[in-house]
């Protein structure tokens, strides 16, 4: 009897001790290797542990509706296209060859090889742009030979390019950074990232964002020398709605542009919630160097000021640090510019504050389109200025009866190029009488605004 209880007690000694050796075996000869990086993403124990309570088929099963889920439930993967974007979702273990470009997604029934390929950028219909994207090759099927692994990864991977017309900031946040935040936010920072087309000044660029959508280091398949990294799933290409939008009711539902805009207060550490809380108002003059530039610019400054306005002028290098400059567009009452992309940063704007946007002539459309509609979904009070035949440079290049002013038509007809050679290369000398009504109204919208509680 004593014999047998000692052995008992040898036995319940022993198990926790074999426990740890057995967890030390694992670690050594099967980890994984996705090291979460405290540097990386400051996460709670909560966004780690995420697929304890979301498993990733249900997450990844958000990216796709209608027949497309039908197909992702049966078979493990399925593609869409729209005319912006392809997004390819692959719901079980995949392998992508780094030096290829080239994704192994294995099937379990008979189904022959396919292969596709997608450009992982959210501007399909823009050939300029998807000519600077590199192809990614997908092959799906029961009779591919995948690769052996040299890493793997116990998180989703998620395929985009950060190529196409990066270098301006609002093809950044259109094609790139909005999308990625539709695509990976429910995630909850358990997907890595692989960029293709590696532009190592855009990560520094937007570090702040991607660390937090990802635990993660990102992954450079340009600097690989053929290594294979093997996923439980991915996604390739990126999920995109419009012009600077999220829309709630699509893919993956439920995110809005207030959720964004949370997301970047959250990234930047950007303190005023509120025009009401910025004390004297702070108007942020947006000084272009090369097109619509002011002509007359310094004129505006000193009328600026004695509206009462304090004023800061931002010149295109200023944006660059995007961790210092948007903090400084957080503390601005009021946004002025001429349309172009660094009116992108109306997105960092407290909530009542006021976007005035100086629209050159026939440039009515893309204002509106890019900046102007998409600002009120912002929290952002719109007002443009339109100006005025005498108010444009063209005014002194032109006859009055040339059809640069009388048939507009007829040089848009010649498509964007014979456009952008005129109407977006124009400069502008604003009338400041006319200009002043537009200012006082801003100025009075920033006093009177009130936080909705």
């Amino acid at each position: 009897m004593m014999e047998k209880e000692s052995r008992r007690l040898v036995n319940c000694a022993t198990l926790p001790i074999c426990l740890v050796l057995i967890g030390l075996v694992y670690a050594t000869f099967f980890h994984s290797n996705d090291t979460i990086l405290e540097s990386w993403g400051n996460l709670s124990s909560e966004k780690i542990n995420i697929d304890a309570v979301e498993p990733q088929g249900f997450l990844l099963r958000r990216l796709v509706r209608g027949d497309d889920r039908v197909q992702l439930d049966t078979n493990g993967f399925s593609c869409r296209a729209d005319v912006h974007t392809q997004v390819c979702v692959a719901n079980k273990p995949v392998r992508i060859y780094n030096k290829g470009l080239t994704v192994y997604v294995p099937s379990d029934s008979e189904q022959p090889q396919v292969k596709r390929i997608v450009k992982p950028y959210a501007r399909l219909e823009d050939e300029t742009a998807m000519k600077r994207v590199s192809p990614v090759q997908i092959l799906h099927g029961n009779n591919i030979d995948p690769p052996a692994c040299n890493f793997t990864h116990n998180v989703t991977a998620v395929v985009f390019s950060s190529k196409g017309f990066t270098g301006n900031v609002f093809h950044e946040f259109n094609e790139i950074i909005i999308p990625l935040f539709i695509t990976t936010r429910h995630f909850r920072s358990r997907v890595r990232f692989v960029i293709t087309d590696f532009e190592l000044w855009w990560v520094q660029k937007y570090n702040r964002c991607l660390s937090h959508l990802s635990a993660y280091e990102v992954i450079n398949p340009g600097t690989d020398d053929g290594s294979v990294h093997c996923f439980p799933g991915a996604v390739i290409g990126l999920t995109y709605h419009d012009n600077l939008a999220l829309n709630s009711t699509d893919i993956p539902g439920g995110y809005s542009m207030f959720d964004f805009k949370q997301f970047l207060k959250e990234s930047y550490n950007l303190k005023i919630n509120h025009v009401s809380e910025i004390q004297k108002p702070m108007l942020m003059l947006i000084s272009r160097r090369k097109t619509r530039r002011f002509l007359n610019e310094d004129k505006m400054v000193e009328m600026i000021m004695e509206l009462g306005f304090q004023i800061t002028r931002v010149e295109p290098e200023w944006m660059y640090n995007l961790d210092e400059f948007a903090e400084v567009v957080n503390s601005c009452s009021v946004m002025l510019g001429a349309h172009g992309a660094g009116l992108t940063n109306e997105i960092f704007l407290p909530t009542g504050a006021v976007m005035v946007q100086v629209v050159p002539l026939q440039n009515e459309w893309v204002a509106t389109t890019y900046y102007g509609g998409p600002a009120k979904e912002m929290g952002v009070q719109y007002l443009e200025y339109k100006i005025e035949p005498e108010e444009s440079s063209l005014f002194d290049t032109y006859a009055k009866d040339h059809p640069v002013f009388t048939d507009p038509k007829s040089i848009i007809s010649k498509g964007y190029y014979a456009f952008r050679s005129v109407y977006l290369d124009q400069d502008l000398k604003i009338n400041l009488e006319r200009f002043k009504k537009t200012l006082i109204e801003a100025k009075q919208i920033v006093e009177s605004s009130t936080p909705i509680n």
